[in-house]
């Protein structure tokens, strides 16, 4: 029987080269001169770290530039509000991975409200969908995509 997955995965490597990118452009640029601003990542976290608010902002437009360049899509950032003291600002920021349960069964909802003759079935992060046909299964990612559901979706491990 054919079917395929639904997954929301990042390409971690590629989210550590433009951190990577990141600092070194932070590094460079003339309105971060003297100033200790910085980008630590930690598996799927990344750390922001600068003086000011204000700079952090730039440092989070800077990121999003880049993982555009490297083919990430930003949507599965999760941006946290900004911590301030007095000489010192971070920012967290987490690169979601996986489906969470609650979008995993609203999506096998609107698979079986579609009345295709499909199976869907939650497996661990991920939405196996299996089905008679070929076309019915292109069916299903055509209505996928055709929704918005603040999380890029993948079409995975498709097989006749």
């Amino acid at each position: 029987m054919p079917s395929f997955d639904v997954v929301s995965e990042a390409d971690l490597q590629e989210v550590r080269n433009a951190v990577d990118q990141a600092n070194r452009e932070v590094k460079t640029r003339f309105d971060f001169k003297g100033v200790d601003a910085s980008f630590e990542q930690n598996d799927a976290e990344i750390l922001l770290r600068a003086q000011e608010d204000f700079q952090l902002k730039q440092m989070v437009d800077i990121l999003r530039h880049k993982l555009v360049k490297r083919g990430v899509d930003i949507g599965c950032m999760e941006i946290d509000k900004s911590q301030c003291s007095l000489n010192a600002a971070r920012q967290q920021v987490r690169i979601r991975q996986g489906i969470e349960t609650a979008l995993a069964k609203q999506l096998v909802k609107e698979i079986k409200a579609s009345r295709l003759k499909v199976q869907a079935q939650i497996q661990g992060e991920q939405v196996r969908v299996t089905g008679k046909s070929r076309d019915e299964l292109q069916q299903v990612i055509a209505l996928l995509k055709a929704e918005e559901y603040g999380l890029p979706l993948q079409y995975v491990n498709f097989r006749d």
